[in-house]
């Protein structure tokens, strides 16, 4: 199993911890899942996320594989190899955090740290079937972590449980209090996003078992964020990653994309960013009125192993719902709901205010408890 790109066991006896090979652990090299590193130096000195779990005393147990440069949504890495989806093996472990996610699902790690651009902690959480947090960005330091340089990347936390979640926060996030659960019957906001109808109706199903309040919401630039979103990946990766093309040195998949991202403008990044302003103000608008958003994480089941690697359409619709709130900075949790006839989990999706992580970390929290209860409620009914 590729889950793993070098383990060992550095640290304290308390929880096992597992980091993306993007984020630097001094004394191992930082590849990103990559040939074009493969004779890359070992890094010198930690990463603030990775000094800060050694001291809590936790236990690193690895660095894990990853889509290679953080620049993909499937997790495939045919130079590395590819991570097993522990709870659907047919289907891609999601990217680009792919390792990370599938320790934690195996019970390899009890919590692993990945990175988050534009869907890369959330979308292999909802793949793999655990909880995933993208924090308001520049709430956890991304220093030591790869490309040094990004607006929408957010180093995150992954965990089985929300509890384990909260405690890995508390750990990396310097000033983050614990919050109590909500209030009943909290009034939040179900975004109107193009999903799989069955998807759909279990996620709704589950809001309602937590006792919250929900109504219907459009915002009329989600979409346009989602492309907005795109358009700042690109100017940023090619920065970053551009003259590492044309030597053969990157997979083919990773290749194409930094080309086409080399066509992207100032003028195309300047548009993108007047989306950003506008659509960040739309959900501190939404926010307003509810306490929390809720949506799916991806709009349907992730793609076979086969499907994403024949280019089908498939792939492309993997970051729609996540990818904007990179580009606004909205703190952003999947939670693992179970899909009715599937025996299959799939992600909810709460988005908060920023800087309001504890309080989403909160809903994630009584989502959770509330399907627990749900779950060992005796002759429930259908």
């Amino acid at each position: 199993m590729s889950t793993f790109i070098s383990e060992f066991l550095i640290g304290g006896d308390g929880k096992r911890v597992a980091i993306k090979d993007s984020i630097d652990i001094a004394g191992h090299p930082t590849r990103s899942g990559s040939r074009a590193f493969v004779e890359a130096e070992p890094a010198l000195r930690n990463a603030d996320v990775v000094d800060a779990i050694l001291d809590a005393g936790w236990q690193i147990v690895g660095k894990t594989n990853m889509h290679e440069l953080a620049f993909g949504v499937t997790g495939i890495n045919d130079w590395t190899g590819t991570p097993i989806n522990p709870q659907a093996p047919d289907r891609v472990p999601g990217g680009s955090s792919s390792g990370s996610a599938a320790a934690v699902a195996a019970g390899l790690a009890d919590i692993a740290i990945g990175t988050d651009t534009g869907g890369s902690v959330r979308v292999p959480a909802a793949c793999c079937g655990i909880a995933g947090l993208k924090p308001t960005y520049g709430r956890v330091s991304r220093v030591g972590a790869h490309p040094a340089a990004s607006s929408l990347d957010c180093v995150g936390p992954f965990a089985a449980d929300m509890a384990d979640l909260i405690a890995a926060m508390q750990v990396i996030c310097p000033g983050f209090q614990v919050q109590g659960l909500p209030s009943g019957n909290a009034s939040v906001g179900f975004l109107e996003v193009d999903c799989d109808p069955h998807l759909q109706a279990c996620l709704g199903a589950a809001a309602d078992c937590a006792g919250w309040r929900r109504s219907q919401l459009h915002l009329s630039d989600f979409e346009a964020a989602f492309a907005a979103g795109l358009t700042v990946i690109n100017f940023e990766n090619w920065a970053a990653f551009g003259h590492l093309t044309g030597k053969g040195l990157i997979g083919a998949d990773v290749e194409q994309r930094l080309l086409a991202a080399s066509r992207t403008s100032a003028a195309d990044l300047a548009q993108a960013e007047k989306v950003r302003a506008r659509f960040s103000q739309q959900v501190d608008a939404a926010l307003e009125e509810f306490a929390v958003l809720l949506l799916p994480t991806m709009p349907s089941l992730p793609p076979t192993l086969i499907e994403a690697r024949s280019a089908s359409k498939a792939v492309a619709g993997m970051t729609p719902l996540v990818r904007p709130f990179n580009l606004s900075g909205h703190p952003a949790l999947t939670v693992p709901v179970e899909l009715e006839g599937s025996g299959l989990k799939v992600g909810l999706q709460i988005v908060g205010r920023k800087g309001q992580d504890e309080l989403v970390c909160a809903f994630g929290a009584q989502l959770q408890q509330s399907m627990a209860g749900e779950r060992s409620t005796p002759n429930k009914k259908s």
